[in-house]
């Protein structure tokens, strides 16, 4: 960003794309406005703020009781804490989203319960301690994010699907290829997700790291 004011309103992005902040020059200074969403519009994965501090969004459930206002259920996950909250909402209350800037890395290595993510343009290297969310899924040269609030790193945002390689779990139903069964599979980063019962060891398989869910077999 240049140095001299900005002539008119811009965006910065969160990390998913949306607009996250509306930025707006003011006799030289630069004013932030926190962007807000709302509870309607929840989705797993969305970076809130609230109580000072960033939160996930884990899980949620819009309920429409006989009496009554409808509401929101929802489980967060504290970025700071790690620590996983349950908060009630009303119907359609704003939230803000929280200012997340996203750093394109790639992981390098493990130290002991902290993981080295590289910036493949500057080479400055940075530490995370490992959080299972999205250490489960990662293989040395994969690319992630580097998600920072205020400054300090919060947390890694993996790409939405990885490929990974199937070591170990039950052997396969041969002829099985329909929908209605599954089985639980160790994955090579040490992940564990269900897939169909026709699927064998030494496969590789497209996860979504967002749901923890099997999506197809890769492509050879």
């Amino acid at each position: 960003m240049t140095s001299r004011c900005l002539s008119s309103q811009s965006f910065v992005r969160q990390a998913s794309g949306r607009p996250l902040q509306r930025l707006t020059a003011r006799r030289g200074s630069l004013v932030v406005r926190a962007a807000q969403v709302s509870t309607n519009d929840f989705k797993n994965g969305m970076t809130i703020e609230f109580d000072g501090a960033p939160y996930k969004v884990v899980e949620f459930l819009h309920v429409k009781p006989g009496k009554g206002s409808a509401f929101v259920r929802s489980k967060l996950k504290n970025f700071i804490t790690n620590n996983t909250v349950d908060k009630t909402w009303r119907a359609g209350e704003s939230v803000d989203l929280a200012s997340v800037e996203k750093k394109e890395t790639q992981f390098t290595y493990a130290e002991g319960d902290e993981y080295v993510f590289m910036d493949m343009t500057t080479y400055e290297e940075t530490r995370v301690p490992r959080d299972e969310d999205w250490a489960k899924y990662l293989k040395e040269g994969m690319d992630a994010a580097v998600l920072l609030w205020n400054g300090k790193v919060i947390s890694v945002e993996l790409p939405n699907t990885v490929e990974l390689e199937v070591v170990e779990t039950d052997p396969g139903v041969r002829g099985n290829t329909a929908s209605g069964g599954s089985k639980p599979a160790k994955l090579e980063t040490g992940a564990v997700i269900q897939v169909p019962l026709f699927i064998n060891v030494g496969e590789r398989l497209k996860v979504d790291t967002r749901s923890d869910s099997y999506l197809s077999r890769a492509s050879s």
